[in-house]
């Protein structure tokens, strides 16, 4: 089994698999831990829940991933003090109903929030030669099409697809990719969820499957088996069947009307 980086860049951590994974990454001997989220007290929370859990320089930030330059700047200053090893693409969004609005936000976050993140880090990565990792949080939700909630599972497939790609394509540099499709984990995303949660589990749960993952540096990091199982197999069948199956799923946010941003 490897390790995992000493500094470590996470997106999307005040809640969540975001906030888990951060805490989990200081007891696991992380020396920096580079947080950004878009609620100061909740970001503080998480900051001091790291500096109790380890040793690691914890610094957080308030940063809008779908801000291009925002943040480029910000990793880049993350890596001149420390030199990232290990960038978690985690921030995302929920769209609630599919309104004109929400739907170009979840795009805006769950799509272009991890490509402003993804580019600056493999960027950083070729300029030292030294290879480095990055992790990409899709979802289940991200193995076939879902009539409940079509442009989460439409980003979330999108990045699940340009992640594994980009695993193949960027191995001869050194550069590790991983993609994390979890199914429900407990966040203020499924905390207003009215749909059945089937295998539902609690974020810290997930962040040590995830971590333990990464270490073994795990292409696509799916779970739980149960729910991976049932939705490659949804995504196996013939598209009529698959849709009458979909249709009959309940929608994912029955009561989230704009959305929730982690």
């Amino acid at each position: 089994m490897g390790r995992l980086a000493d500094n470590i860049l996470i997106t999307g951590a005040s809640s969540g698999i975001g906030a888990a994974l951060a805490v989990e990454c200081a007891r696991r001997g992380a020396k920096a831990l580079f947080l950004c989220g878009r609620d100061a007290a909740r970001l503080e929370t998480v900051a001091a829940e790291c500096r109790a859990a380890g040793t690691a320089e914890v610094r957080a930030e308030i940063v809008d991933v779908t801000d291009e330059g925002a943040v480029s700047r910000w990793m880049a200053a993350c890596d001149a003090a420390f030199p990232l090893g290990l960038v978690f693409a985690n921030a995302g969004r929920g769209t609630g109903r599919e309104s004109a609005e929400n739907v170009r936000a979840t795009f805006a976050l769950n799509v272009g929030g991890v490509v402003n993140t993804v580019l600056p880090a493999i960027e950083l990565y070729r300029a030292r030669k030294a290879g480095g990792q990055i992790v990409i949080t899709a979802s289940i939700a991200g193995y076939a099409p879902l009539p409940g909630c079509p442009s989460y599972a439409a980003t979330k497939a999108g990045m699940k697809s340009w992640g594994l790609s980009l695993r193949g394509f960027l191995r001869p540099e050194g550069i590790r990719v991983n993609v994390v499709c979890p199914g429900f984990v407990r966040s203020r995303l499924t905390d207003r969820n009215t749909c059945p949660m089937p295998f539902f589990m609690e974020a810290p749960k997930a962040a040590r499957i995830i971590l333990d993952r990464v270490e073994r540096n795990v292409g696509l990091i799916a779970f739980p088996w149960p729910m991976r199982l049932a939705v490659w197999g949804m995504s196996l069948l013939p598209w009529r069947l698959a849709e009458f199956i979909g249709s009959l799923l309940p929608a994912k946010n029955a009561d989230n009307t704009q959305g929730i941003t982690l």
